[in-house]
C-alpha cells in the first residue's frame, strides 16, 4: 500500500522558476519487492499557485517507481528528478567495457553484466575482484595511492572535499566526518555500488522516455516544449553531519530546522512523523526541501565539455552549474 502526506508550503514565490515538481528519490538496491517497498522513498513537491505542496511517497518497487516518475513527467514536463546513486563509473572502467557514452554503459548494464558483476558467490559466474564487499576485502589495487582510481573525480571532490574546507565553512560542514564512497563497493557499511547498478537499467528507462540527464545532456526545462530533467543525488551533502540512523537526531533536525529555516517551517506533522520514523522518508524529505531552495539553478544545467566527466557524471550539489 502506497504512503503519502503532505503539506503545503507557501513562499511567496514558487513558480517563479517555472519548475512544475521536483521528486527526490532515496533509492534501495534491494532484490526483494517488500524490501523494495520499504525502503525506497520520494519526497515529491508539486507547484501549487504562488506556493507548493510538499510529500513523501512509499510502497512501490524500483519498476513501479519509473513507470510513476515517467507518468506524472507527461503530467508535468518541467520536472526534475534527483536519485541518490552513482549514475556511473570511473572513466577508466568504462573505455575498458568499450562505453563511448554512459548510455551505452547503461545499455551494458541492463543487459545482464550488471547482475553478473554482482554474483560473488555464483559459480556459473567468474567474479571480477574489482567488485568488493563482504565476504571480499578491498582488492589491493585499490588499497593506499589506488583509491583514487576506484572512484570517480566528482565522488572524491564532493566526499573528501579539501577545496571545500577554504572559504565556504558551511559547505565543509556538511561534509565533515564523510569519507569516498566506491561504486566498486557492493557490499558492507556504506556500499553504493548494488544500489547504483540496479539503478543503471531504470534510469536508461528515463532516459528513453524523455528525461534529459546532467551533465551528460543540457538541462530541457526551458525549451519551447520541456523535457524533464534527471540528475544524480548524494543525501548526505543535502542533510550535513546528522546521525540519520537515530530517530532522536532525525527529530531533533527537523525540529531545529523548523524553528530556524523557512524551508522547513510549513512542514506539518504528517510528513515530518514520516520522517521521523525512517531514516530513508528522512533522506528523501530534506533533499527534496533543499532542491527546492536551490530550484532556479536546474534549467541553467549545460552539458559538461570535459570528456572524462562525459563518462562518470557529476553528483548535484547546490551551486555546481555556476562554479
Amino acid at each position: 500500500m502506497r504512503r503519502k502526506s503532505s503539506v503545503e508550503w507557501d513562499d511567496g514565490g514558487m513558480g517563479e522558476s517555472g519548475l512544475e515538481r521536483v521528486v527526490a528519490v532515496d533509492w534501495s538496491g534491494r532484490v526483494d519487492a517488500a524490501g523494495q517497498r520499504r525502503h525506497i522513498w520520494a519526497g515529491v513537491w508539486t507547484a501549487s499557485g504562488s506556493g507548493g505542496v510538499f510529500s513523501l511517497e512509499a510502497g512501490r518497487t524500483r519498476e513501479e517507481l519509473i513507470g510513476w516518475l515517467i507518468e506524472m513527467a507527461r503530467e508535468t514536463p518541467r520536472m526534475v528528478v534527483s536519485v541518490d546513486c552513482c549514475f556511473s563509473f570511473p572513466a577508466w572502467f568504462l573505455e575498458e567495457h568499450g562505453c563511448g557514452t554512459v548510455f551505452e554503459f547503461w545499455r551494458r548494464v541492463a543487459a545482464g553484466q550488471g547482475e553478473r558483476w554482482l554474483a560473488r558467490e555464483c559459480e556459473e559466474v567468474a567474479r571480477d575482484e574489482r567488485f568488493w564487499g563482504a565476504p571480499h576485502k578491498r582488492p589491493e589495487q585499490f588499497c593506499g595511492p589506488g583509491l583514487a582510481r576506484s572512484m570517480r573525480s566528482t565522488d572524491m571532490e564532493n566526499k573528501i572535499t579539501p577545496k571545500m574546507l577554504e572559504g565556504d565553512p558551511e559547505r565543509a560542514a556538511k561534509v565533515k566526518g564523510i569519507t569516498p564512497k566506491s561504486p566498486f563497493q557492493i557490499g558492507g557499511s556504506g556500499s553504493v555500488g548494488t544500489g547504483s547498478l540496479r539503478a543503471m537499467p531504470f534510469l536508461l528507462a528515463l532516459w528513453e522516455a524523455g528525461f534529459t540527464v546532467w551533465p551528460f545532456e543540457s538541462s530541457g526545462l526551458g525549451d519551447t516544449k520541456p523535457k524533464p530533467l534527471l540528475v544524480e543525488m548524494y543525501t548526505r551533502l543535502m542533510t550535513g553531519a546528522v546521525a540519520k540512523s537515530n530517530e532522536v537526531a532525525r527529530r531533533a533536525y527537523l525540529v531545529a530546522k523548523k524553528k530556524s529555516d523557512a524551508a522547513y517551517a510549513e512542514l506539518g506533522r504528517g510528513v515530518l512523523a514520516k520522517a521521523y520514523a525512517s531514516e530513508d522518508a528522512f533522506d528523501a524529505l530534506v533533499s527534496v526541501v533543499e532542491m527546492v531552495r536551490y530550484r532556479e539553478e536546474f534549467a541553467g544545467l549545460k552539458a559538461t565539455k570535459d570528456k572524462m566527466l562525459w563518462l562518470e557524471g557529476i553528483t548535484w550539489r547546490p551551486g555546481i552549474g555556476t562554479e
